[in-house]
């Protein structure tokens, strides 16, 4: 979860960042007037940053962290505020406006420059700003700016920085490719195989049978409390109801029966639909001459199919729409012939017509005793619906003016039930494998947006099922008290502890080796009971295709690739578990000259890292440039705002 974070967050000026980031922050600004922000114990005029000659505010700051945050919980519905700011969320942020700035202030050095035609095209390019005609809409631009608070000046100035940006830096990355002896180098690197040896000290292995002092447990919770963060939980009060609980609408009476016939009095008439095969030629002369060929036995299709033309249909058509489209003459000649009978060639604007008449769907007139059930049943459904549209809205309306949820549920005759403290996942805090009841699942994403006591009434199953529900307990993310968690803390000090112990029987391996003694030798020295040396023996390809298979490749085995022939190297386990000891024995180097095709794969895959590697050196040119200066004060107070610590 938090390598996600720092993965999302972490990359510096390459491109793609240090542009697509530009071109989104300016709508990611949530609603308000980010310039009157206050921030208590900001120093410098409330700049967390000074690039050049321009200032990164305190303001831009803590929104841009907000929206980065917002971006990590799509991905991760529990992360909070607090965890995000424990693992450098903001820190990177902050990284990533001063790069974009940075190269901002360079271009405009430079005479690099962004026209107001040239943004005002990028604008017209944003999905937001476009209509259902898919063009630039004067109204939903205004609008969208009003709702996200921006203003047009703001959005202007955070375009026109991108522009900047791409101008500068997209020429660093294009056309980069790998020098070919470097290329051949590298090829060379896809056929080596490597040989080594490794140890593991599970820390266990290490862990003392001392129970630790409340003293340990406390100051090493207080020095690692952002590791025991507890999710945002919520209390969720709901109940369900159908449409039955709405109440019923009177059944329709025998007037607006018949003003329904009568409104609808054309879908009761007679009628008569026709389905046609027909083929229109330029002349007279052509039509005949096909007539003639399908009264000899030829159907029309084949006919046409041999002029190079193609017979169309007619799916059930009425006389007043053929003449419309066609002509009088076609609807009359078509609707007087039998089934199965070609009509003679009749004229239209477009040509003159063959047609085939495939089926009569003719319908006589139907009275109102006839269809009187029909309208009832209609009427019926539209009256249940509009009455359980106005009870929804009396609903609504009783609950924005202050209405309670359990005064709805009693008059709708449902219960009221309550959740355990559930997270914006939907489990419920503490009870691993049980979640928040089915019905509340669509709800969550509400329920962890408003405010407490304020109900909501949502659907559930579409005009059949709803919901109304409440949040009556918020506790926010922070660190969970050690009363609380005093066995998880002791636990997690005890294995600090014993991966301390196993860090240092890693450092003696590795140094009793440095002295020329074997692997085996150096862990038996330890008198500890360890697993046996493992010898590994793996060629690169073998390497890559675990990782295009997205096979999860071992540490010590990532480490081995990338250490020098005769070394040992010492590397952690994850989350403290384990020590890994590596011994890199030897090095078979593959095989790569001018001409193989390996040589041309690898400049062409490489190019890429290449423009990247230059776009990251232009990036800290710039900035040494141009000259950056942080504000500690100003930045830590940023920090505590948002963590709520101010």
């Amino acid at each position: 979860m938090l390598g996600s974070i720092r993965s999302f967050l972490q990359s510096r000026v390459g491109v793609f960042v240090a542009v697509a980031f530009l071109a989104m922050i300016a709508l990611l600004f949530t609603s308000g007037d980010i310039s009157n922000l206050g921030f208590p114990g900001a120093a410098n005029d409330g700049r967390v940053a000074v690039v050049g000659s321009e200032e990164v505010s305190a303001s831009t700051l803590s929104q841009a962290t907000s929206s980065a945050l917002e971006r990590v919980k799509q991905d991760n519905s529990t992360m909070s505020m607090k965890a995000f700011l424990a693992n450098k969320g903001m820190d990177n942020v902050l990284d990533n406006l001063i790069d974009r700035l940075a190269i901002s202030v360079f271009g405009k050095e430079n005479g690099i420059v962004a026209s107001d035609r040239l943004i005002d095209s990028e604008i017209a390019q944003i999905p937001a700003f476009k209509g259902a005609d898919g063009r630039f809409s004067e109204t939903l631009f205004k609008q969208a700016l009003q709702q996200q608070g921006i203003s047009e000046s703001a959005l202007r100035e955070d375009l026109r920085q991108g522009l900047i940006a791409r101008q500068v830096m997209v020429p660093a990355t294009t056309g980069a490719t790998m020098p070919r002896k470097l290329a051949i180098r590298y090829a060379a690197l896809l056929g080596e195989s490597r040989t080594g040896e490794i140890a593991v000290l599970p820390s266990v292995a290490f862990q003392s049978q001392k129970e630790p002092s409340d003293k340990e447990i406390a100051t090493y919770y207080a020095k690692n409390r952002n590791d025991f963060i507890r999710p945002e939980r919520r209390v969720v009060r709901y109940a369900t109801f159908g449409i039955e609980g709405l109440g019923k609408a009177a059944a329709p009476t025998a007037a607006e029966v018949a003003a329904r016939y009568k409104q609808d009095a054309a879908k009761y008439a007679a009628s008569e639909k026709r389905r046609v095969t027909q083929l229109i030629l330029p002349t007279e002369a052509a039509a005949r001459a096909v007539a003639a060929e399908v009264a000899s036995g030829k159907s029309l299709e084949a006919a046409a199919q041999a002029k190079g033309l193609a017979a169309s249909k007619l799916e059930s058509v009425s006389k007043q729409e053929l003449a419309s489209q066609f002509s009088a003459a076609l609807a009359n000649a078509v609707f007087s012939a039998p089934r199965g009978q070609l009509i003679a060639p009749t004229r239209s604007d477009l040509g003159w017509h063959l047609a085939r008449i495939e089926e009569i769907d003719s319908r006589p007139a139907r009275s109102l005793d006839q269809v009187r059930a029909e309208i009832v049943a209609a009427l019926t459904v539209e009256k249940q619906r509009t009455a359980v549209t106005d009870a929804l809205e009396e609903i609504e309306s009783e609950l924005d003016g202050g209405g309670s949820l359990v005064e709805v549920a009693k008059r709708m005759g449902a219960t009221v039930a309550t959740t355990a403290p559930i997270t914006a996942d939907g489990r419920v805090y503490l009870k691993p494998g049980e979640t928040a009841p089915p019905v509340l699942q669509t709800a969550l994403q509400t329920a962890f947006a408003m405010e407490p006591e304020e109900p909501q009434l949502a659907e559930i199953e579409p005009g059949k099922t709803f919901l109304v529900f409440d949040v009556t307990d918020i506790e926010e993310s922070a660190p969970a008290p050690l009363k609380e968690i005093t066995p998880s803390v002791k636990a997690a000090f005890m294995v600090n502890q014993a991966s301390i112990r196993a860090h240092e029987a890693a450092r003696q391996v590795q140094a009793a080796m440095a002295k020329g003694k074997t692997m085996a030798e150096s862990l038996r020295a330890l008198g500890r009971p360890l697993p046996p040396v493992q010898t590994v023996k793996m060629t690169r390809p073998e390497l890559a295709r675990m990782q295009q298979a997205q096979r999860q490749v071992p540490r010590p085995i990532a480490l081995m690739f990338n250490m020098a022939k005769g070394t040992v190297k010492v590397q952690p386990g994850p989350d403290d578990q384990a020590w890994f000891v590596v011994s890199l024995k030897d090095i078979v180097p593959g095989q790569a000259k001018a001409g193989d095709p390996l040589v041309e794969v690898a400049r062409r895959q490489l190019g890429p890292v290449t423009g990247t590697e230059y776009a990251d050196a232009l990036g800290r040119a710039i900035r040494s440039e141009v000259g950056v200066e942080r504000h500690p004060a100003s930045i830590k107070a940023v920090r505590d705002q948002l963590s709520g610590e101010s």
